[in-house]
């Protein structure tokens, strides 16, 4: 197995898969856990496919914004209470533009509500195999319980891929149609890689900068995630190298990813100290809508979302037994694997989820 050349401090993880028979030609910590971000609307966007092949659900529904939608931080589409759009056009902004009111929009129509579509989205993952990965929202916004591994974003790529090929051909969508204008991706190495065919990005405080990708050369298709990049170049960096090697070494002698030992302990290391820099964490928004302290100084709390799982009173052990009760309710093929373990980091910023 060749070994992907390496960018001095950054300590990030990452996987490469051949999509023909999900052989793995490179990993680096690929069963560590981490933060998805917005690597989490790939699970949403699974499962909005599955709604569309049973037929609950059609590209041309019209969905109806939420209060609760419309006041999603960024990245989103700045969607007002009670407005209107497709599930084509929540699928594209959710791709191209990361968006997390159009995710939620999708969320609560399929799933009543987001709280009930992250059950369905883990008990979801648990039967493709991505056992440790655990979902509480749609959107990938920060949430100390929603962790998953590279291994599992990349099983979950290649499942998207085998699935659902009539949906797939989205993920290379450059752009976006709403409102009467035209609203541009974001997705970097979707527009300028050699035979990029898309998937998505994803950012926290957190995560760091992580990347799913995919990308066909000479009839080959190859499936890359990279998590924990320290800036956004820099994760497009890894992820060249990384289809680049793939792509000049078409003999990997792999395992299947559906055979890699699961490695998964304590909890996701935190990437970035935005912390220290506040407008690179939340922009212009304010702190208490995308941050999550525990523990903290009071001039510092911040409003946690998912609150029914998790706050001062409700330790973060007994979220996950809250939110494993509902997911036996739904008869989950399995239980999530990720328990807090105590850890004198829990005290932190974990930013906003955006691209």
């Amino acid at each position: 197995m060749w070994l992907l050349p390496c960018v001095s401090h950054a300590r990030h993880a990452a996987i490469l898969i051949d999509a023909s028979n999900g052989k793995v030609l490179h990993e680096t910590d690929a069963t560590h856990a981490w933060y998805p971000a917005s690597l989490t609307k790939v699970m949403t966007l699974y499962m909005t496919f599955s709604a569309l092949n049973d037929g609950s659900l059609h590209l041309n529904d019209m969905l109806t914004t939420s209060p609760y939608a419309a006041t999603q931080p960024n990245s989103k589409l700045g969607l007002r209470t009670n407005e209107n759009l497709t599930v084509e056009e929540a699928i594209l902004a959710v791709i191209t533009r990361s968006a997390n009111d159009a995710a939620v929009v999708l969320a609560e129509h399929i799933g009543g509500s987001e709280t009930n579509f992250a059950v369905k989205m883990t008990t979801k993952a648990h039967e493709l195999g991505m056992f440790d990965s655990h979902f509480m929202n749609a959107t990938g916004l920060p949430h100390d319980w929603q962790v998953t591994t590279p291994r599992d974003m990349a099983l979950l790529a290649w499942k998207t891929q085998r699935h659902f090929p009539q949906y797939y051909p989205y993920f290379s969508a450059h752009s976006l149609h709403f409102r009467g204008r035209e609203w541009p991706g974001i997705n970097k190495f979707t527009a300028h890689y050699p035979g990029a065919e898309g998937m998505k990005t994803g950012f926290t405080c957190g995560s760091g900068y992580n990347l799913i990708s995919s990308a066909t050369q000479n009839g080959r298709r190859l499936i890359g995630v990279v998590m924990g990049g320290m800036t956004s170049g820099e994760r497009y960096q890894l992820m060249t190298r990384l289809m680049d090697n793939g792509f000049e070494n078409p003999y990997g002698n792999g395992q299947s990813i559906m055979s890699m030992h699961n490695n998964f302990s304590g909890l996701p290391p935190y990437q970035l100290s935005c912390g220290n820099h506040a407008s690179e964490a939340v922009g212009s928004y304010p702190v208490s809508h995308h941050t999550r302290h525990i523990g903290h100084p009071a001039k510092h709390k911040a409003t946690v979302r998912n609150s029914h799982y998790a706050s001062p009173a409700r330790p973060l052990v007994l979220a996950a037994h809250s939110h494993h009760a509902l997911i036996s309710k739904h008869k989950a093929a399995a239980p999530a694997k990720f328990q807090s373990k105590g850890n004198s980091k829990k005290t932190r910023y974990l930013g906003i989820a955006r691209r």
